[in-house]
């Protein structure tokens, strides 16, 4: 199992300089990719920008987003992004996309949240026909550029839930999973699902399995990593914010390596720790961790 890291681009404060060093770091090992999420109404980075910022600063790691709620935005505009991104990256991306649970964000720029999934699907259907070279309505120029991965980007959505697992198993190139508190037992049905829906939809080879978990390491990781989770789940209600955060357990190096142990024992491909610090000793503890 390949072990990539987030880029503290979530963290509130977290200055560019430092944000850039991360990705830097990230790039000389151990690390298989960089990945940086998206939440529109919070006060981090937007997702295609500092992945465009971290493919000028590396040469080596994949970028993955994890993941753009693609019913935010226009499907043609994020095909352009992904695609500018793979040129400049040299084919090091991929497009992790979901739904998204929060109707604040899609009031905020007057999306729908009603049939997000089916918009979403429709969304991905275009994207790879732009990335093909297809223009974009009969009679328009292409949108361009070509990505450099023939194609396009790898498609991996984030979905737990069994019937959006099964759905997604049909389109995408694969699944990119959460967990509040790494459990191979669940991990390993989430994937069982997908792995018989692909088959029953007569694809070829297997899904890509990806998934992350939040981590804190060193002297106060108990406290910043439930101070952080708390605030960030904060939309979802006072009690579900404070109880998802002390049911994280994931603040030494044996709660991390263990995690990590279930997570390869579960069958993920990739594993995508999300730091709750923006301190760069986070970055050389889990480094020294996976060596």
């Amino acid at each position: 199992m390949r072990v990539g890291i987030t880029l503290p681009a979530m963290i509130p404060g977290t200055p560019g300089d430092q944000a850039l060093t991360w990705a830097r770091k990230a790039d000389e090992g151990p690390f298989s990719s960089l990945a940086i999420g998206e939440r529109l109404l919070w006060p981090g980075y937007d997702v295609m920008v500092t992945l465009a910022a971290a493919a000028a600063v590396t040469n080596r790691v994949r970028l993955v987003s994890t993941i753009v709620v693609m019913p935010l935005h226009s499907a043609i505009v994020v095909a352009k992004q992904a695609a500018t991104i793979d040129v400049i990256s040299n084919g090091r991306v991929t497009l992790g996309v979901g739904i998204g649970g929060r109707d604040d964000d899609f009031r905020a720029v007057g999306a729908s949240f009603d049939n997000r999934h089916a918009h979403m699907e429709e969304q991905v259907a275009a994207m790879r026909r732009l990335w093909r070279g297809e223009p974009a309505l009969p009679g328009l120029d292409s949108v361009g550029p070509l990505p450099v991965q023939k194609g396009g980007p790898e498609v991996l959505v984030g979905s737990i839930f069994p019937a959006a697992v099964k759905r997604v198993a049909r389109w995408a190139d694969g699944l990119s999973a959460w967990s509040f508190e790494p459990n191979a037992a669940a991990l390993r049905e989430t994937f069982r699902l997908m792995e018989d829906a692909w088959r029953a939809a007569g694809r070829a080879g297997r899904p890509r399995l990806v998934a992350g978990f939040w981590y804190a390491l060193g002297p106060g990781a108990e406290a910043t990593l439930r101070t952080y989770v708390a605030k960030y789940l904060g939309y979802f209600g006072v009690e579900v914010a404070l109880m998802t955060a002390h049911s994280v357990r994931t603040t030494n190096v044996n709660a991390v390596r263990d995690a990590l142990r279930s997570f390869a024992d579960a069958g993920v491909d990739e594993a995508i720790p999300v730091p709750v610090s923006a301190d760069i000793d986070q970055l050389d503890r889990l480094a020294d961790l996976v060596g």
